[in-house]
């Protein structure tokens, strides 16, 4: 029976591997029923590499090329070699292809912003994405550390264990390119290479390299951008707060204005028609005194502010009136902004 069940065995002439799409890094030969023959033919295509796997360990590596598969070549022990055992071998022989060509736009992303130390800022917290690629480059390595005896190993399976590593090191690479934040997010080139750097050897324990890393956006969340932006207009007025103040006047104008004049109500007028009047007054005077060149005399820097003219304070009075009347405000309240009203008049 043992003679008959090695005869019905098919026998591989050619053993190569035709990759049918895009994302697989390993693949092994279907050798179910079958068996190496001596003398077979081993074609490894560019862009791959092949190890045959003996007795459970990693028997030979081969790169590109034809090969023909001898026992001079190969210690492959089939069937041929056991017929003292009735050809019922104990010993088993597999094939595995690997891809070695570069699996390209792979994604990298910050899903929460990390915190770092910055020269600049003390601890900023920043989000930054982009993507790399990488390729098999030690197929024996790969094998034994990553995809083992399976039948096929994706790219998929993979992603998930290479982006945490990126992620894990964005840290320890702009600590090691000592570069501010500002200057960071400047030339990101030099960022994506201090990563590259520090993930280089990290990649290289799983038999895989680093080709190529990007470093498409790095930016800080919106509450922290907002800050930098003041500090950033704080530097073009030479940090003097003074001149930041007045900035920051002239941009609050419009905006003061513009929900003054909304219809927001009695309050609302009362607001635009009274207090808003006296306060964009100021806002106009401080504006104009940071435009003036800074040699006037300190004590014209110190003048009186404009008064309030008459026909405003009793337009005023009588808004205040309304709400008065309409219990909005108590007369309490009421005459306490009427006696401040009328010592602008004085």
């Amino acid at each position: 029976m043992a003679l008959m069940d090695f005869i019905k065995k098919q026998f591989i002439d050619i053993i190569q591997w035709t990759e049918e799409g895009d994302g697989t890094l390993a693949w092994r030969y279907p050798m179910a029923g079958m068996e190496i023959q001596n003398g077979g033919t081993l074609v490894v295509r560019e862009s791959q590499m092949a190890i045959f796997v003996n007795e459970g360990q990693v028997a030979d590596v081969f790169g590109p090329g034809t090969y023909k598969l001898t026992t001079q070549t190969l210690p492959v022990l089939t069937y041929l070699k056991n017929w003292d055992k009735l050809f019922e071998s104990p010993f088993k022989s597999d094939v595995y292809f690997f891809s070695t060509r570069q699996q390209i736009d792979q994604k990298w992303g910050t899903p929460q912003p990390i915190t770092i130390r910055d020269k600049d800022f003390g601890a900023v917290r920043l989000r930054a994405f982009g993507n790399y690629a990488f390729r098999i480059a030690d197929p024996k390595l790969f094998h034994t550390e990553v995809s083992g005896t399976r039948e096929s190993y994706p790219v998929a399976d993979l992603e998930g264990q290479l982006r945490g590593m990126v992620l894990q090191n964005i840290s320890n690479a702009i600590a090691g390119s000592g570069l501010p934040f500002l200057d960071l997010a400047a030339n990101q080139a030099m960022f994506a290479d201090a990563l590259t750097k520090e993930l280089a050897p990290i990649f290289a324990k799983l038999g895989i390299l680093i080709e190529s890393l990007t470093v498409q956006n790095v930016s800080l969340p919106e509450e922290l951008q907002k800050i930098l932006d003041q500090k950033i207009g704080m530097g073009m007025v030479g940090n003097d707060m003074a001149k930041f103040m007045q900035y920051q006047t002239a941009q609050a104008i419009p905006k003061f204005a513009e929900a003054s004049g909304g219809g927001g109500g009695i309050a609302g007028d009362a607001m635009g028609l009274g207090a808003g009047v006296a306060l964009g007054q100021v806002l106009a005077q401080n504006l104009q005194q940071g435009l003036q060149a800074p040699a006037a005399p300190a004590a014209q820097a110190a003048a009186a502010p404009v008064g309030v003219k008459p026909e405003e304070v009793m337009a005023t009075l009588e808004k205040l009136g309304d709400l008065k009347s309409k219990g909005i405000l108590t007369q309490e309240e009421f005459d306490t902004k009427k006696a401040e009203l009328l010592k602008k008049l004085v």
